[in-house]
């Protein structure tokens, strides 16, 4: 039995994104006004705050507006605002329409809005937490959840100097119990600690399935003769084809730089299909190639994005803790934003808490988080939206296009239907057989690369013996259930080159290059067998953003 120092909060913080700030920071307002000393402790798994958080990103404001009124003033990095908006449809790799805006979703729309580092936001965001007197410990990963009689008391970080067997080695640190009276996990989108909290405590039992997309994207260095700042373009369409939806996405920020990007929905049907090959080839439509040639990548990342909305989200408060932001599925796929929906969740988490221990409570199930969920403008908002992405899923990209403008646009999201996806993302893939093959064009190191040039831009790295970290419930399944059904998709659904398969000797093998992982958890969401799960490497392991 391992010896574990304790350490005691009011309140301990999983994750330093935006949800998990945003809860902190009010909470500190909260003790301050009413004259009321509050320990709180956020642990962030990245070595740094930002260094895990990639998003788009076009940010509205309203959540940080009620949270930091005087954001401005206090410097925050919100300044390029948006200043055009385009809607195209991709029709092959070389047209493209610009769709009206009246024939768009207004949720598309972005005036108002600014584009963003959110990396930097959060990096924003953790210096007001600390000025308030917040601990914040980065590089601890969170590896469990203390669980005593059916409640949730806080959680125990990582161990640190484990080797791939699990063996100690010189230099061995065991992790900590940071107990709580209350606990909030906002670790992000298919949290592992949130993963486990859903199926322990049946929080989904209620609520459709959860569906999710991959995001890709890159930051590039233009010409300043192609650039255009404020400029905001999405897309849907090609290359994404068949049943495969998705949109692409191009933002131009301040010093010459443009982020674009791609969002691959997980429930696509084809085997063969790489997400990250079709970012690629995207790049190559003259409305991006146009702009990008000449230019210089400078970053490279990937992320799970919870797109169910309304209907998929679970039961957020349990004995001791809640759930927030994305680790429950707080984003708005209407709009294609989820960091205002999250900071609000977690402001909404931090009063119910304050209210509970300015009560004496603590370790209570904080049932008055619903209410006061459903009381705010995030339930109204995802409420509107609520069909959003199951008419996608049950109409098709036209159908449910045309549908979703005329619910957003004539209706306001109030149309009287309820489409509902119950079919979870990693059960829609057809046998390798029965889907047509993909040919993929070589990279041409101009504009599109290949996977491992791209991890050496997101600056990930892990401890090299350590315990794998993308753990098989059957060793045996990849090569003798998803090789031979569906030609093992983990070669092409993950991002970063984690899954190969081995066919250099008389047997095919599996190997997975966990160094390579950028954690996006896409092999958790998208594997087949559900035989992949992610958990925690040692803290500070993984991909560092720098302006992500």
């Amino acid at each position: 039995m391992v010896e574990r120092e304790t350490m005691e909060f009011d309140v301990v913080i999983v994750g330093a994104g935006p949800s998990g700030l945003a809860s902190a920071i009010k909470l500190a307002q909260l003790a301050q006004e009413q004259q009321q000393e509050l320990m709180i402790c956020v642990v962030e798994k990245g070595s740094e705050v930002g260094a895990h958080i990639l998003s788009g990103a076009v940010f509205e404001t309203k959540a940080l507006d009620e949270l930091l009124p005087n954001w401005k003033e206090l410097n925050a990095p919100v300044t390029t605002a948006v200043s055009k908006d385009e809607i195209l449809w991709f029709s092959d790799e070389q047209n493209a329409k610009t769709i009206p805006h009246f024939m768009a979703p207004k949720t598309f729309h972005n005036d108002g809005n600014y584009i963003v580092s959110m990396g930097n936001v959060c990096r924003f965001l953790a210096e007001q937490a600390e000025q308030l007197g917040i601990e914040i410990f980065p590089g601890f990963a969170a590896q469990s959840v203390i669980i005593e009689d059916d409640v949730v008391k806080g959680i125990i970080t990582g161990d640190m100097g484990l080797d791939k067997d699990g063996n100690e080695k010189p230099g061995f640190m065991p992790g900590m119990e940071l107990r709580a009276k209350y606990t909030i996990f906002a670790e992000g989108c298919r949290g592992h600690l949130g993963k486990q909290l859903i199926n322990q405590f049946a929080l989904d039992k209620d609520c459709s399935v959860q569906h999710y997309g991959i995001g890709f994207k890159e930051i590039w260095q233009v010409d300043a003769a192609n650039h255009e700042q404020g400029k905001v373009v999405h897309g849907t369409g090609w290359p994404l084809s068949g049943d495969t939806t998705g949109g692409a996405f191009m933002y131009h920020c301040e010093d010459n730089q443009v982020v674009v990007g791609l969002i691959v929905d997980l429930n696509y049907s084809n085997p063969h299909l790489s997400p990250f090959d079709e970012f690629q080839r995207m790049k190559h439509h003259p409305v991006f190639a146009n702009v990008l040639k000449g230019g210089k990548r400078l970053a490279y990342g990937a992320r799970a994005i919870a797109k169910g909305g309304l209907h998929s989200l679970p039961k957020m408060h349990f004995a001791g803790g809640l759930l927030v932001g994305c680790d429950a599925g707080t984003l708005n796929f209407a709009k294609i934003k989820g960091n205002h929906t999250a900071m609000k969740s977690g402001m909404i988490a931090a009063e119910s808490i304050f209210a509970a221990i300015k009560d004496g409570n603590e370790h209570t199930e904080l049932a008055d988080y619903a209410e006061r969920f459903k009381a705010s403008w995030v339930y109204d908002e995802l409420y509107s939206s609520r069909n959003f992405g199951p008419a996608m899923h049950k109409l098709g990209k036209f159908f449910g296009g045309a549908y979703n403008t005329i619910d957003q646009n004539l209706f306001g999201g109030k149309l009287p239907f309820k489409f509902e996806d119950n079919t979870p993302d990693y059960a829609t893939l057809l046998p390798a057989d029965q889907a047509a093959k993909i040919e993929y064009p070589k990279p041409d190191g101009e504009l599109s690369f290949d996977k491992l040039s791209s991890v050496f831009l997101s600056n990930t790295n892990h401890e090299e013996s350590q315990p794998c970290h993308l753990q098989l419930k059957d060793a045996s399944i990849p090569i003798k259930v998803n090789l031979t059904r569906f030609d093992e998709p983990a070669q092409r659904y993950c991002p970063a080159g984690v899954y190969e398969v081995d066919n250099s000797g008389d047997e095919a093998k599996f190997v997975i290059n966990a160094q390579n992982c950028v954690h996006c958890k896409t092999c958790d969401i998208k594997d087949p067998s559900q035989n992949i799960t992610w958990v925690t490497p040692e803290g500070a392991g993984g991909p560092n953003y720098p302006n992500m």
